[in-house]
Parts: structure tokens; sequence; C-alpha cells
């Protein structure tokens, strides 16, 4: 069963990628041209040579986005099979669609919004070459103290559930949630190498599209998941009724 739901979250995940692929395409591009330009404008005023363009602009536009965004929706689609796996039947008592669109939100959060929170993306000419060791380490520290700040509140949840209720439980469960994540991200550095005159709606932008074509992958990969899940998930009920109906 894990093994067929798993194929369908790599299914989900490969189509809800083209999906956003098309939207960070149509919104993100525009932007990341808008940082090109001012940084190649600033480097002609540093009397800088321009740098040796090893992938062209076109092939990091289509095919190169389109590989990058493939490769991650795959990931994300085996990590959301398998997160919807543990969830089923243990969250209250959603339906598998329902159970889909839980996990896709839960993380979203974890996986997304709470890094980007802290280090949130930029484009092209914002952000200093020497840093870039420091800056990747640090945003995957950020996810990796967002994933176990979940694990905890998860574990907490249901003894709250227990001594408060499902709403309340729930309630104080994301609260904790919360806290850890703002009490841990005082422990990581801030990082701002914003390039004086960059245009501030081009960074808004930027970072507009590139939470909104996240939100594209998950929330797609949840409606194409879910109802795949729901037919594997009823077929040994169907094969169960009918052997007792033969019985």
């Amino acid at each position: 069963m894990t093994g067929r739901l798993l194929a369908r979250g790599l299914i989900a995940g490969l189509v809800a990628a083209c999906l956003a692929f098309l939207f960070g395409r149509l919104f993100g591009e525009p932007s990341i041209a808008h940082a090109i330009s001012f940084e190649e404008a600033r480097d002609a005023l540093a009397g800088e040579p321009p740098e040796p363009e090893l992938v062209s602009r076109t092939v990091q536009s289509t095919w190169g986005l389109l590989t990058a965004i493939v490769m991650l929706g795959a990931a994300y689609g085996g990590l959301f099979a398998l997160g919807f796996s543990l969830a089923y039947g243990r969250i209250a008592r959603l339906t598998p669609r329902a159970t889909a669109l839980l996990v896709a939100a839960i993380g979203f959060v974890v996986l997304v919004l709470v890094p980007d929170l802290k280090y949130p993306p930029n484009p092209p000419a914002v952000g200093n070459p020497d840093t870039i060791g420091l800056r990747t380490e640090v945003y995957f520290e950020m996810i990796l103290i967002s994933v176990c700040c979940a694990v905890i509140a998860c574990l907490a949840s249901r003894p709250l559930i227990q001594k408060l209720g499902t709403w309340n439980g729930t309630i104080v469960a994301g609260v904790l949630f919360i806290a850890l994540v703002s009490g841990m991200q005082f422990t990581l550095p801030d990082i701002s190498e914003m390039p004086d005159n960059f245009p501030a709606t081009v960074l808004w932008r930027f970072r507009e599209a590139a939470i909104g074509t996240q939100m594209v992958l998950w929330s797609a990969m949840a409606l194409i998941f879910g109802p795949m899940a729901e037919k594997v998930l009823r077929a040994p009920q169907r094969s169960s009724s009918h052997a007792r109906t033969l019985g």
C-alpha cells in the first residue's frame, strides 16, 4: 500500500511541478530580469567587466528552471506520500482528500514558510558571493529546526488533545510550534546584504513569485494526490466487501 501511494506521490509531485514552473515562469522571470539588469548596470558603473555567461538566460529561464522544479517536485512528492501514509487514519477521521490537504498545509508551513520568514529568497544582485556558503548552511539549519519543532508539537498534541479536547489541544500545539520556532530563530544570525538603491518593488515581486510558486506546488500536489490516494485506499475495501458477498 505504501509503495502504491509513493508512486502516486511522485506522479502528483511531477505534475504539480509543471504547474509551478508555469507560475514561476510567468510571474517570477520579470523580476529576475530586472534584477539582472540592475546588477549589470551597477557593474558597468563600477568599471567591472561582465561575468562570462556559462549558461544562457534563455536556458536558465526555461529548461533550467523546469529541471530544477521537476526535481524538487519529485522529492516533495515522495515525502508527501510518506507523510500522508503516516497521517491517514491517525489525525481525526479525515477523508483521504482532506488528509492530503492537511499534510500539504503542514509541509508548506514547515518546509517553506518558516525558513523563508527567517531567510527570504533573494533575486540576482542581492547577496555577497563570499557568504553563499554561510547563507546556504543557515537556511538548511532553519529547515531542520522547523522540522524538529513540528515533530515536538505533534508529539505534544496527543496528550494535549486528550486533556483539552480536539480544538483547544490543536491550538495549544500550534502555539507551541510557533513559540519553539520563534525562540530558535534567535540562535541563527540575521543576514542582510541588500545593495544600495536596489528597487524595493523588484525585491517584493520576486519574493511574492517565489512563495507563490511554492504554494502552487504544494496545493496542486494535494489536489492531485488526494483523489488517487482515495482510489488506492478504497480498492481493499471493495475487495473485502466482494469477498464477504461471495462468502
